[in-house]
């Protein structure tokens, strides 16, 4: 009994199990299918959510895709001459591009594990991780641990913007998810680490890339990156500028200690990962990366900054130029049109500052370094000048100083290519290139240019052609000598080589109507206008703007190119960061002058610096050169050139004040032109201990046909006539054989009686005293009168006389009196007197003349007799005398004077009064 009871009681007991299992199993059945339908409703709700994210998103092609990831920011690169690396062009950011290949091992394993450990899993998107990150965001967990894989954080970068909403997470996995369907994990890697930030460099600049932080950070390209250091710059990208070492002006921060934490970490995780040992992991840890920093490095601009900003603002210039003319542009369309230009401009300057490109300039990295020294140093500039302005807070006029500036050009003659220059002393006090971007007057230096050469290529001077310097008047204008004195009849030559401005403006006349500025912009002077062409001052740099140094020594180079002017440039070629030719400079040579023209000139030239206006300049060369060149001075001495030229390379200085105001006339010893040739000579020396080769060729100019040596008369020009040869007149210069000198007559040169007082010669009148005149030979009147010559005035030349104006009256008596045994007296204050007459008085009261004395002589006489009077008169050009002046004498006791006396009473004429006028 108690057994079915036990029975009964078992089955029961199972039967309430059994119902009890049946009904939790069907209710977490129902649960589990209720679960799944819920999920499978959340995917499908969250999948449509993704595709109504993504609904209105254009999805990009391979190229599209391809184009967008590798279209970053890039920092570009200059170059000097031959490839010698110069530095980063200026941009916001420094980034270099370098191939996975290139990258230190470490670097990959660092950023893997620390950024996305399943990166080489994954097809762009980690779905747990996605989870999990959704749901830190849901529930506003405090712990974020993120959700993107590198792939992802590549698109961010790349493809969208660091907007934080689900329509851009959305987008983000899509373009992953394309993007690793297109690329290798190698190419996404490889761009990453090409795109993600690193803070600054040891120079305070910002940087991304992983080439760009190993050298900004540790100096070091990136594959030469060790474990330690590898792992610091990975911990970088988190949060660049808590973790980065430097501060924005390049200091060294005070505490780093972030960045080592987080270097630590990164280490941690490689361990982790398998990627290093446990003791590859303490040697990290124990290395000490601070020691390791790189030290801070100049940057090009401030290494460099004439020149940086010289290669910048040439190089928007020229690619300006080449996306207008892309785009069906011409050059000339850009200077017309305002707004075109500055779009074009403003793509350069993005494609400069973001396109990765490679200047390469004509510069040549050791001249340029050699002449940057010598310009520093020089110690002969001059002192510094005082000028105020009004200060604009306070209405006060305050007195600022302004030093001597320099600015200087070397080019190479054939080619083009500026060498090097120098662009001032101090580019901080004025950011001013006083070597391309000034403009001053070039004074003596614009005769050769706009003067000289035109006309003889016109024909109408050569070498051996006589110029009056005379006194000339233009209206008001009345040009003058550098030593305040004219010179008479002088050829072309001569008047270069002295740098005579009289001659030059009255050949410059002469052609004024032949429009001479024309040359001037076919050699690239192009701020000359044409309307300053009737100023005659422009013949001696007299220009409304003036000229750049660049433009002066390019046009000088003309001469040097047999004729044919080759414009100046300083960027050879622009690349891209693949090394596609973007710009490659071509020179268009112009023909201004014919090779005879121009071989004259640089024949003239050479005589500048062989005993004219720089002959200084052969003693303060080290090295012989087959030089020629010209001088120049501005009014009032504010600007001093000079620029000369050899068969190899031409080159100009220029120094002046900022503010113009006159040079010093002198200073240590130095004139202003002397200062300014020893400056030439002394950059010309140190780029000769350079390049030798270059800077001093063995080769002269060779001169061309066409050219040959004649005779010509010296005062007048023409073929030497019978008188010009009997007056041995006869001289020889290089002609072109298509204006060798023509024939003239013979009456151009006469036999006259001239009387000469000082440095001028006058014609004698018909009642000049025969005593006082010279029997000369002189030029004929009417050769002056072709070049409106005034006869009238003084002038100054052996062969050359004016008329000297009779007063009508008749001379005072001079002032004499005893003076040490010897009668003195003062020069006559009436300009007509021409002479003096010595009388003697005996004692029987007989007078004599015993001395004539011209006007240009001593005025004095020491043959004295004792106890014999004497006195003195005055005659003009007429033959009036004077009165007598007052009557010496010396004392009876006085000795006889020598018999050999020139004055003595032997040689003296017998006259009882002084005749009134005398031939």
């Amino acid at each position: 009994m108690e057994q079915k009871r036990f029975r009964a009681s078992l089955q029961k007991v199972w039967y309430y199990f059994s119902l009890t299992y049946d009904v939790v199993w069907n209710v977490i059945l129902i649960l589990l299918i209720a679960t799944l339908c819920l999920v499978c409703f959340a995917v499908g709700i969250g999948a449509g959510y993704f595709a109504f994210l993504v609904k209105d998103m254009e999805v990009p092609s391979h190229d599209q895709l391809k184009n967008e990831i590798y279209s970053y920011e890039e920092t570009s690169h200059m170059y000097f001459a031959d490839g010698i690396y110069l530095g980063q062009f200026r941009s916001d950011l420094d980034r270099e591009s370098v191939r996975l290949a290139d990258v230190s091992p470490y670097v990959v394993q660092a950023v893997i594990a620390t950024e996305d450990e399943h990166f080489y899993e994954h097809d762009g998107v980690v779905p747990k991780a996605v989870i999990r990150a959704i749901f830190q965001e849901v529930t506003n967990s405090p712990i974020k641990s993120g959700g993107s894989t590198l792939t992802q954080q590549l698109v961010k970068n790349q493809l969208l913007t660091s907007e934080v909403s689900f329509e851009r997470k959305a987008k983000e996995m899509l373009l992953a998810m394309r993007l690793e369907r297109f690329f290798s994990k190698e190419e996404i890697l490889e761009a990453y680490l090409n795109v993600v930030p690193f803070g600054r460099s040891s120079s305070g600049r910002n940087i991304a890339g992983i080439q760009a932080a190993a050298q900004g950070v540790f100096g070091v390209d990136a594959k030469e990156l060790n474990l330690a250091q590898a792992a610091f710059l990975a911990g970088l990208p988190q949060n660049p500028f808590v973790y980065t070492p430097f501060t924005a002006d390049g200091s060294r921060k005070q505490d780093i200690s972030a960045g080592l934490e987080r270097m630590k970490t990164v280490l941690y995780r490689m361990k982790r990962a398998g990627y290093i040992s446990d003791k590859q992991y303490k040697e990290a840890l124990a290395y000490d990366v601070t020691k390791h920093f790189a030290a801070p490095k100049p940057t090009p601009f401030e290494r460099y900054p004439f020149l940086t900003m010289e290669i910048e603002r040439r190089a928007k210039d020229v690619l300006a130029e080449t996306f207008a003319k892309r785009d069906g542009h011409k050059p000339e369309e850009l200077k017309r049109d305002a707004a075109l230009y500055s779009r074009y401009v403003g793509e350069a300057e993005k494609m400069l500052r973001q396109g990765g490109l490679h200047i390469h300039t004509t510069i040549d990295k050791a001249i340029y370094e050699q002449m940057q020294r010598v310009a520093a140093n020089y110690p002969y500039y001059g002192n510094e000048r005082l000028y105020y302005v009004t200060d604009t807070k306070t209405g006060k006029r305050i007195a600022k100083r302004q030093p001597v500036e320099v600015g200087a050009m070397l080019i190479e003659n054939k080619t083009g290519k500026i060498i090097s220059f120098v662009g001032g002393r101090d580019y901080k006090r004025e950011q001013l290139n006083h070597a391309t971007q000034a403009y001053r007057s070039n004074g003596s230096t614009m005769k050769p240019l706009l003067v000289y050469a035109p006309a003889m290529e016109m024909g109408v001077i050569q070498p051996g052609s006589i110029i009056p310097d005379l006194p000339l008047s233009i209206g008001s204008y009345k040009p003058k000598n550098a030593d305040g004195k004219t010179h008479g009849l002088v050829t072309a030559r001569r008047a270069l080589q002295h740098s005579y401005n009289i001659p030059a403006v009255r050949v410059y006349t002469k052609i004024q109507n032949r429009h001479p500025v024309d040359y001037l912009h076919k050699m690239g002077i192009t701020s000359v206008a044409k309307e300053e062409e009737k100023h005659p001052a422009l013949a001696i740099g007299g220009t409304n703007i003036g000229v750049t140094v660049e433009e002066n020594v390019n046009a000088y180079a003309t001469f040097a190119n047999y004729g044919s002017f080759v414009d100046a440039y300083m960027i050879e070629k622009i690349t891209d960061k693949d090394g596609k030719v973007i710009y490659q400079h071509t020179s268009k040579p112009v023909r201004v002058f014919s090779p005879q023209t121009s071989y004259l000139m640089i024949d003239m030239m050479r005589d500048v610096l062989r005993g004219g206006t720089a002959s200084s300049v052969r003693r303060y060369l080290t090295f012989s050169a087959d030089w020629a060149g010209k001088t120049g001075t501005s009014q009032d001495n504010r600007d001093s050139w000079f620029v000369a030229t050899n068969p190899n390379v031409t080159f100009g200085v220029w120094i002046g004040y900022d503010r113009p105001a006159s040079l010093e006339s002198r200073y240590k010893g130095f004139s202003y032109g002397q200062r300014t040739q020893l400056l030439w000579a002394q950059l010309m020396n140190a780029a000769h201990r350079v390049k030798p080769k270059l800077i001093n060729p063995s080769e002269r100019f060779l001169m061309p046909g066409g050219i040959v040596r004649r005779a010509y008369c010296a005062t007048s020009g023409f073929s030497p006539s019978s008188a010009c040869k009997k007056a041995g007149l006869v001289r020889y210069d290089l002609y072109n054989t298509k204006f060798t000198p023509r024939q003239g007559s013979d009456d151009y040169l006469t036999e006259g009686r001239v009387v000469v007082i000082g440095e001028h010669r006058y014609a004698a009148l018909e009642t000049t005293p025969e005593e006082f005149v010279t029997r000369e030979v002189v030029v004929n009147p009417k050769l002056l009168d072709q070049w409106g010559i005034n006869r009238k005035t003084s002038v100054g030349d052996a062969f050359v006389v004016s008329t000297l104006k009779d007063n009508g009256r008749v001379p005072a008596p001079p002032a004499a009196r005893l003076n040490d045994n010897q009668l003195v007296w003062a020069r006559h204050g009436e300009r007509d007197v021409i002479g003096y007459r010595v009388y003697q008085v005996s004692e029987t009261g007989k007078r004599q003349i015993v001395a004539i004395i011209k006007a240009e002589e001593a005025t004095s006489f020491s043959d004295l007799k004792p106890g014999a009077t004497y006195y003195v008169t005055a005659v003009d050009i007429a033959g009036r005398e004077s009165a007598p002046s007052s009557k010496v004498a010396l004392p009876a006791a006085q000795s006889s004077p020598p018999a050999n006396s020139p004055a003595s009473a032997d040689n003296a004429e017998n006259s009882e009064a002084p005749p009134s006028s005398s031939r």
